[in-house]
């Protein structure tokens, strides 16, 4: 009965695991461009890592592969491009060192020029006889010479085919044969123009091939076209080309497969040999590592006969170049920088020995999806019933086990899988199964929060639950700001509404108010009816408690104005506040009964702020705080307003009225600056003084009941022997 309990409760999750994987069954096969496009770059990722992990040493086969190189030091000591006759020297050299095929990925589509027919151009007109004439144009033709020299054994050269229909030269003769009509209806990519080499070149050659490169959507080279569609002529690549004259095989032969109303490519036959392909004609390509993983000669070395002969015997020697002015450099997955002349080296032995060759079969998409079905089904089934730990375990096995199967496939099988879908089915079971738990755990975290935020102060509350075992609940004494806020005349306001008017009233107050003081980085202690009081500091600390404590109060004398406004508009009572804020030694802590407690301060300073709160009506102002309170702020204006000895106490306090920047204003200043003046006389008892310039700040600003008050003390201190030590202090005999 439990078990059925638990997969009751885990049904959804269940439900929802088996959806994703139906979501991403769909997103394999579905035909959208865009996602075909994310998971064919992810599957070159995955491609790539596997690729390089799996690379290792290669012997050479029964095809020795050399590379010919026109690099750098070729260009700086003989430069580019070489006089042909060069080049025949060059063929020749290689030809003598046991040389079988060499292949020029180079296209030489244009004549060299012949100084003998300049020349010629220019005795038109002279006796020269025209026999000598035609001797001498002969011998320095450097195209000719070149020509001749394929003679001393098998040379091929490269041709560009291109999407334009633009022709130059003569197309190669030598084509691959099909069983089926060479049509739109074959799946392989045409062309409708090309660039070849010179006719004199073309004839002498033993094969052409292009070398056109066919790199993925992410620009990198991992697949390899051995045939493209030129009308109705199947044309072969340089590497195929060259594999086919070293393999001696007259022809070269197209297997197909009919594929609804097109016809795809299945491999193509070398002699005997079938070399596998995917629908287009194109291969895996079959790198054996990093640049130069097979054997490299300068140029200039095979001029100066500088090189290791044996090296040639019966060697397929490509010449290309990994110079960067020469821009045949490619994005591959084993070099950001691979010369182009490497990939056809790639090739070149891929074909020769097809046990290299990795392949993508035909029933590769229902493998795929078998795949995402069996582990989906798995996933979606058991990963609810675990643990966030089990969980984590459990899908890394399955990677793991993925990873492992695949690559078993690719190397044991030579069967190259794609590998990103199902990785993508596994994290996104796990993660939606962890994630889920973690909301789920993080909602009840909520839920416990929003209950006890009305009762307990959420900066607690987040670090109680971030870090339990750092939170003391015992009390500690340390300095604290404390602010305490009532809403003045509240009594006669609850008079003259209904008790729901009268909690709209409070609600729509304190909502703002108490956001405020969070913001502000304070502690709600308590609501007391309209009383509002709060401190600042705990319990995390705070430097600047006693500035957050001062700038909240602004913005609670600012919201309380603005609400003023809309109370008045709707027929409510008029509202407005007095605020006391004093920094002292407190007692903060979880204070109360085994039954109920509250995180709250206490103190002689917390008495104080209370106090100072009540003053605020005494003096006509709406904002009183401790001369320790405005000692701790910065770039706060204020007003000082007394000394005074609150009930109970008998030391005296200097207590001050911060100011709001609106509030102070120049002409504001000025005004403040004659207060101080004639308080400052009112304490060294300059009472004709003092009086004059109160009577003018009355004068000034009547409706200031400061001024008023001072004018009045004035006339009883007068007749009073205050004595010499008389510190200004006034007694306040009630709360």
């Amino acid at each position: 009965m439990r078990l059925v309990k638990v997969l009751q409760e885990k049904q959804r999750a269940m439900w929802t695991g088996l959806v994703l994987s139906g979501f991403i069954l769909f997103l394999q096969f579905a035909p959208f461009p865009f996602v075909a496009k994310i998971l064919e770059r992810a599957n070159g990722i995955v491609y790539d890592l596997r690729l390089e992990a799996t690379l290792g040493e290669r012997e050479n086969g029964f095809a020795e592969i050399v590379i010919v190189d026109l690099d750098e030091r070729t260009m700086d000591e003989i430069g580019w491009p070489w006089p042909r006759k060069n080049l025949g020297k060059m063929v020749y050299t290689l030809a003598d060192a046991g040389a079988v095929v060499i292949a020029f990925d180079v296209i030489f589509a244009e004549p060299e020029r012949n100084p003998a027919k300049e020349v010629l151009f220019e005795l038109t007109n002279k006796a020269v006889s025209v026999p000598e004439m035609d001797e001498l144009v002969e011998s320095m033709d450097g195209d000719l010479a070149f020509a001749n020299s394929f003679e001393a054994t098998d040379v091929m050269f490269g041709y560009i085919l291109q999407g334009d229909d633009v022709i130059r030269g003569i197309l190669p003769t030598h084509e691959i044969t099909a069983g089926v009509p060479i049509n739109d209806k074959l799946t392989v990519v045409e062309y409708s123009g090309y660039v070849s080499s010179l006719p004199i070149l073309h004839q002498s050659s033993a094969g052409e091939g292009f070398i056109n490169s066919s790199p993925d959507p992410d620009g990198f080279l991992r697949r390899s076209a051995l045939v493209h569609r030129f009308g109705d002529k199947l044309l072969p690549s340089l590497s195929l080309e060259a594999a086919r004259l070293y393999a001696l095989a007259d022809e070269i032969n197209v297997e197909t497969q009919p594929a609804g109303e097109f016809t795809n490519v299945e491999g193509l036959v070398i002699g005997n040999q079938l070399i596998p392909t995917d629908a287009e004609g194109k291969v895996l390509i079959p790198y054996r590592g990093p640049q130069r993983s097979f054997p490299y000669v300068s140029a200039v070395d095979i001029m100066s006969g500088n090189f290791d002969t044996e090296l040639f015997d019966g060697a397929i020697v490509l010449v290309g170049t990994s110079a960067v002015g020469l821009a045949d450099l490619r994005a591959t997955p084993v070099g950001l920088q691979y010369p182009g002349v490497e990939v056809h080296a790639n090739v070149v032995e891929g074909l020769l020995q097809p046990e290299l060759l990795k392949y993508r079969p035909d029933w590769w998409q229902g493998a795929v999806a078998v795949y995402i079905l069996a582990f989906g089904i798995f996933l979606s089934l058991l990963m609810p019933l675990l643990g966030p730990g089990l969980m984590a375990i459990t899908g890394v096995l399955a990677i793991v086990s993925t990873i492992a199967g695949n690559v078993w496939f690719w190397t044991e099988l030579n069967i190259a899988l794609p590998m990103a879908s199902s990785i993508l089915l596994i994290i996104t079971i796990m993660v939606y199964n962890i994630g889920k738990g973690f909301f789920s755990e993080t909602k009840k975290r909520r839920q416990i929060k929003g209950i006890f935020d009305q009762y307990v102060p959420p900066a607690h509350i987040e670090k109680m639950l971030e870090s339990p075992e750092d939170v003391t609940m015992e009390g500690e004494r340390k300095e604290l700001s404390v602010l305490f806020s009532d809403i003045r005349s509240f009594t006669t306001i609850s008079e003259k509404l209904s008790a729901n008017e009268l909690k709209q009233l409070l609600n729509r107050y304190f909502d703002p108010i108490t956001e405020t003081i969070f913001t502000h980085q304070g502690t709600i202690d308590k609501y007391v009816g309209d009383m509002v009081m709060a401190f600042w500091g705990a319990p995390l600390d705070d430097e600047k408690h006693a500035q957050n404590s001062v700038e909240t109060a602004f913005e609670m004398l600012r919201i309380t104005a603005t609400l003023r406004e809309k109370f008045v508009a709707e027929g409510w009572p008029e509202v407005r506040i007095g605020i006391g804020i004093n920094t002292g030694d407190m007692n903060v802590g979880d204070m109360g009964s085994t039954f109920r407690k509250a995180y709250t301060v206490l103190g002689d300073a917390v008495n104080l702020g209370s106090r100072l709160e009540g003053l605020t009506k005494f003096y006509g102002v709406e904002l009183l705080v401790s001369e320790a309170t405005i000692n701790q702020c910065e770039n706060i204006s204020y007003r000082r307003i007394d000394r005074v000895k609150v009930k109970g106490k008998h030391e005296a306090v200097a207590i001050v009225q911060p100011l709001m920047p609106e509030e102070a204003t120049v002409g504001y200043m000025e005004e403040v600056a004659q207060y101080h003046q004639a308080y400052d006389k009112y304490l060294v008892q300059d009472w004709d003084m003092a009086d004059q310039l109160f009577e003018k700040l009355v004068e000034q600003n009547p409706s200031d009941i400061l001024y008023k008050m001072y004018r009045e003390r004035i006339v009883s201190l007068r007749e009073q022997d205050l004595g010499a030590d008389w510190d200004g202090s006034y007694t306040h005999t009630s709360k």
